[in-house]
């Protein structure tokens, strides 16, 4: 709105206090971008579709390809190393998975849902969850097979993981339901509790790496898809004003978030090193090379394993974070 300070003359009636000004308002009606939500829900749908064209070159290479299931088995064995002191405490962390899961997720959930009163999200977050759950069992169980390509080990199908999905859509739902000055932090502490929870399974030898990265790799997609349902412009629904969601009045939240992202970043880096050169490791050597060095090699391609689990976690968390930044 444009306001012109003028004063009447000439035909203005004079008034006890004299001529006084007159205030003319003009309207500017300003023309809003309306395909800018719906470019953000296509946002979103993108992220879905590049994270199932990983998930399928992860499941085409890991459990159909003879590379990919040699060098997986390498890992899945190497979890021999830590039997008598890792062991022991991972079986504690997956016995804790469904309860930690549900109980303090659902917990976590329903108190900042009772802050925020954003009862959309909440039921698009609870539903993308036990989508991403369900459909993991669906996928393993009735229609992904492994092939029989004649590397040791068990011949049954187990991508992707059933634990590391459950630990990685109760993450999901506190990060969709925060606060965005918060969401980071949240991205953070679910990454940690879905990270250890699918290295666990590979340590009990419950699942390769790959099974352990699909159950993350699945949760995010779902969680892309719910992104897209939230940011579609609903009829009737007023526009945001721009500095709604900021976290301008909350230093503390800001450095928070900033070293967050930084530390992810750096972490990201330092276990996709790591991972990148077992891997290659483990493509280069000969195979029964690496069975003739005995544990070592082993070893080798279980460390990998964990850093490419670890890494791809980081990632997924660094990416969502970034992604969901404008979503209230």
């Amino acid at each position: 709105m444009v306001c012109d300070l003028f004063r009447r003359r000439g035909r203005s009636r004079p008034t006890r206090s004299g001529s006084q000004p007159v205030v003319a308002c003009l309207t500017v009606r300003t023309r809003s971008k309306p395909n800018a939500p719906l470019q953000g829900a296509y946002g979103y749908l993108a992220g879905a579709a590049l994270i199932a064209l990983v998930f399928v070159g992860l499941y085409l290479f890991f459990v159909r390809g003879h590379a990919g299931q040699e060098s997986d088995q390498l890992a899945y064995n190497g979890a021999e190393f830590g039997r008598r002191s890792i062991t022991p405490f991972t079986g504690r962390v997956l016995d804790s998975v469904p309860d930690v899961a549900v109980v303090f997720g659902v917990a976590l959930t329903a108190i900042i849902a009772l802050v925020r009163r954003n009862w959309r999200t909440l039921l698009v977050a609870l539903v993308a969850a036990g989508a991403a759950t369900a459909t993991a069992q669906l996928l393993k169980y009735g229609i992904l097979a492994r092939p029989d390509l004649a590397v040791e080990g068990y011949a049954g199908n187990s991508f992707p993981s059933g634990h590391t999905t459950v630990a990685a859509a109760s993450a999901l739902v506190v990060f969709l339901v925060a606060s965005p000055r918060t969401r980071p932090m949240v991205a953070g502490w679910g990454t940690a509790f879905a990270v250890l929870a699918g290295v666990a399974t590979l340590a009990n030898q419950w699942h390769r790496p790959s099974d352990v990265i699909a159950g993350l790799l699945w949760v995010a997609f779902w969680g892309c898809l719910a992104g897209a349902v939230l940011a579609w412009p609903r009829a009737g629904a007023l526009p945001r004003a721009a500095g709604d969601g900021s976290s301008s009045r909350w230093p503390a939240f800001i450095g928070l978030r900033r070293s967050t992202i930084r530390v992810i970043r750096w972490l990201s880096v330092g276990f996709g090193a790591v991972s990148v050169l077992a891997f290659v490791a483990t493509l280069v050597v000969n195979s029964s090379l690496f069975e003739s060095v005995g544990t070592l090699g082993t070893v080798v391609a279980y460390f990998g394993g964990v850093a490419a689990i670890v890494t791809a976690g980081l990632l997924l968390a660094l990416s969502g974070t970034r992604l969901f930044a404008r979503l209230p």
